[in-house]
């Protein structure tokens, strides 16, 4: 057991790291262009709803209420994730403390602030970042009802859990995961039969009664989207095609060394050795339930990276309570352990520290086919710039709409054409999404437009949906790297298009997409 002086110390030096953290990403936060899907997330915050297709609306919600405070800007678009992810370090490293020791708790909020995963979930403004504070949080509080048997840490679990339901439904995971705690941790089993858990999560489901109304009047929508994502419609049950990718790239985002420190402490915690207690017992079910959950989802269809992001909250602090310097048991060969550990963080802080970088200057050494960072980010400012001057030659401005053939780009436009104008995403050939429900023909048709694509080819699709279409202007952008120079990431097609003559919304290549609704199947066939 640490001394009050050591935990006191250690919580100090955890609370100066995480705010370290923060200062370095809300500097960052403001140096980039948002990528793609951050703007499309900026333009929910201007069409303010109870839910959306893809997503609840809590990713919308915060964005407008920042942008609001701060101003149209990627500072102001990002700041929600930002603080996202001090919110659930600070809950994880509160968790160390009070769970374990004051210098659990500092290598917890070293570790948190070193993985490449969490940064991308705080750097980019997604519903991740908002996801990640409420099952700190819902997890959090949790665990100290368990252990107290409180009611307000119910209460509180609630709050954080419904919240969670505003901004991604992966946290539904955490259910399962409580209840196997509960079940499976003999001191913990008469909870079952109090009413303080079930008011805690009638509580979070009152919470979520908002998207519950949208969804039902729009035939739910967001349900269906993420019925498709799970791989509802994918007809084989098994294959071994995605496992290994998603392996791949957990083990990129996390940092080797640390997914199998974490594999380490669910076969080692789950085998006692002297360190199996309830606090542990209860870490392990936390993450690895949500883990597993994913992983047998990869039999079936592609699990993206980022999904398993919650359940290594609570790993990160069972292997500081396992092999930090923290830890609860040196063992036989502590200064062994020790070694690996640091090794682990120096590993997850190299791996993360030049991507942050490269998103800034790209120092790193690699073709542009490969940084993704640049084909996510560059350019976007500038491309804005030239259709705004393009609009600017239409003969109807007032009767001229600014599109793209995919959301992406739409969205792109909306935010770096001076003005940030309406924009429109012609999703007739590309999936469903929330400009659906914003636009339909009647609102476009007899209108000219300017718009974006990336390819060429794509004005045979625009002459299907415009009356005369000609190539305005091609526009190569380039990231200027210091050590390779400018290379070209992407080519911009800018055309003037007139008389528009119907097609905007989506239509499903086949009858029983499961994405598609009365709504969708009802545009008419168009030219």
């Amino acid at each position: 057991m640490s001394t009050a002086k050591e935990w006191s110390g250690g919580l100090r030096a955890a609370w100066l790291v995480l705010l370290l953290g923060l200062a370095v990403r809300l500097v960052l936060s403001a140096r980039f262009n948002l990528v793609p899907d951050e703007t499309n997330y900026w333009q929910w915050s201007r069409y303010l709803a109870l839910g959306y297709q893809d997503h609840p609306p809590m990713i919308a919600w915060t964005i407008w209420l920042s942008t609001h405070l701060f101003g149209q800007n990627e500072f102001a678009v990002r700041l929600p994730s930002v603080l996202g992810l001090t919110l659930a370090s600070f809950y994880i490293t509160l968790m160390a403390a009070r769970w374990f020791s004051g210098r659990a708790a500092f290598h917890v909020a070293v570790l948190s602030q070193g993985i490449l995963l969490f940064n991308g979930a705080a750097l980019v403004a997604t519903p991740d970042g908002l996801l990640l504070p409420c099952w700190a949080g819902a997890c959090y509080h949790a665990g100290q009802a368990l252990k107290g048997n409180r009611f307000r840490q119910w209460l509180f679990t609630g709050i954080w859990f419904g919240l969670g339901l505003l901004s991604k439904y992966t946290i539904v995971l955490f259910l399962p995961s409580l209840l196997l705690c509960v079940i499976f941790i003999k001191s913990y089993r008469r909870r079952l039969f109090q009413a303080a858990p079930w008011l805690g999560l009638l509580l979070s489901f009152i919470i979520f009664i908002p998207v519950i109304i949208w969804n039902s009047n729009n035939e739910w929508a967001t349900f269906r989207h993420v019925l498709y994502m799970g791989g509802i419609d994918v007809r084989s049950f098994l294959t071994w095609k995605y496992i290994g990718d998603f392996l791949l790239v957990e083990t990129a985002l996390l940092s080797p060394l640390v997914l199998l420190l974490i594999f380490a402490a669910w076969l080692t915690g789950w085998r006692g050795r002297g360190t199996r207690t309830d606090d542990v017992s209860y870490l392990i079910w936390t993450s690895l339930t949500t883990f597993m959950a994913f992983l047998l989802l990869s039999f079936h269809s592609r699990v993206y990276g980022n999904w398993p992001a919650p359940a290594y909250l609570s790993a990160i602090v069972l292997i500081a309570a396992l092999y930090s310097p923290g830890r609860l048991n040196p063992g036989r060969r502590p200064n062994l352990t020790n070694r690996v550990w640091l090794l682990a963080v120096l590993t997850a802080y190299l791996m993360t520290v030049p991507v942050l970088v490269q998103v800034v200057v790209p120092v790193l050494p690699i073709s542009v086919k490969l940084d993704r960072t640049a084909r996510e980010t560059v350019g976007w400012n500038r491309l804005g710039r030239v259709v705004h001057q393009v609009f600017k030659t239409m003969p109807r401005p007032d009767r001229t709409f600014i599109f793209g053939l995919r959301y992406q780009i739409a969205s792109e436009l909306a935010f770096y054409v001076p003005g940030q104008p309406r924009t429109v995403a012609i999703n007739r050939w590309g999936r469903p999404n929330v400009y659906d429900f914003w636009f339909d023909d009647s609102m476009l048709r007899g209108q000219d437009g300017v718009g974006v694509t990336k390819s060429r080819a794509s004005i045979s699709q625009l002459r299907q949906v415009f009356a005369r279409v000609e190539l305005a202007r091609e526009l190569p952008v380039y990231r200027d790297s210091p050590l390779r120079g400018l290379e070209k990431v992407e080519t911009f097609y800018i055309y003037r298009a007139y008389d528009f003559k119907g097609g905007q919304r989506w239509r499903p290549r086949i009858r029983d997409d499961i994405r598609a609704t009365r709504q969708r199947a009802s545009v008419s066939p168009g030219p």
